[in-house]
């Protein structure tokens, strides 16, 4: 009888699987509109809270429509919350959600309010590459990926893992709620894939279509805006498994991986 035996991982010198290492920390991010989430190696997931720098009556919220408009209050903030979390003698391994268009500016502001907790290195990670991560997606194929979180929606079509094309719009389940009806939201996150297909020279889009749309976010959530998106575009939708924390998930499988990279 011949038996596999499955490789084990191999990691650097004096490093083990979390939550064995005793050595690093690790922290993942998920820094939104609404909500900040966080998951620390070995405990899961910690705090899933409202973004906002003064918890009371006079609330200031320092990230607004995916974008960090206030760094000293996202740090204050990431202090107030996990300073106090983290293991006092290590500096920990951070990974940090960041929209697909938020680019160079956004990511920067995200390293330097994250710079307070005093982190070994910090790590950015496309949202919609997490949500594919935490959907264990088959990413050899075409996949088009659509976040809708509470302030910012993005539509985001991936090849091989890497973003190829991507379109945000500055609605999201704040905003439905307010209006009652997802119409609006519904016919921008449909004018954006139409404008992908439009614009692709490719089958690509075309393919990531026929195969689906993989939706995140809260308004995954929503049973009338899946089934009303599906029925505009004329394609199938496969919602993430517990959609609203699932960009945090796939953060964290992404800081398992770089846990255990020789560079770490």
């Amino acid at each position: 009888m011949t038996v596999i035996r499955r490789p084990r991982a191999v990691f650097p010198a004096g490093h083990r699987p979390w939550p064995r290492c005793r050595r690093c920390c690790g922290l993942a991010l998920d820094l939104g509109s609404l909500r900040t989430r966080a998951w620390i190696a070995g405990r899961g997931m910690i705090l899933d809270v409202p973004t906002v720098t003064r918890p009371g009556t006079d609330e200031v919220y320092p990230i607004q429509r995916g974008t960090i408009v206030d760094v000293p209050g996202t740090a204050r903030m990431l202090d107030r919350l996990l300073g106090h979390r983290l293991p006092g003698l290590t500096r920990p391994l951070v990974v940090v959600t960041t929209p697909v268009l938020g680019g160079p500016v956004h990511r920067e502001r995200a390293r330097a309010a994250v710079a307070v907790l005093r982190p070994r290195a910090v790590l950015t990670v496309p949202t919609a590459r997490a949500v594919a991560l935490a959907a264990r997606a088959d990413l050899e194929r075409p996949l088009l990926v659509v976040d809708i979180g509470a302030h910012l929606t993005e539509v985001v079509l991936l090849c091989d893992g890497l973003v190829f094309d991507a379109r945000r719009t500055a609605l999201g389940t704040a905003d439905v709620s307010r209006a009652g009806e997802p119409e609006e939201i519904i016919g921008a996150i449909t004018t954006m894939v139409t404008s992908m297909l439009r614009q692709d020279r490719t089958s690509l889009t075309a393919d990531a279509l026929s195969r689906g749309l993989l939706l995140a976010g809260g308004g995954a959530l929503r049973p009338d805006l899946t089934f009303r998106l599906g029925g505009s575009l004329r394609t199938s939708m496969r919602v993430v498994p517990a959609p609203h924390t699932a960009a945090l998930r796939g953060a964290a499988a992404f800081l398992q991986s770089a846990h255990a990279h020789p560079s770490a």
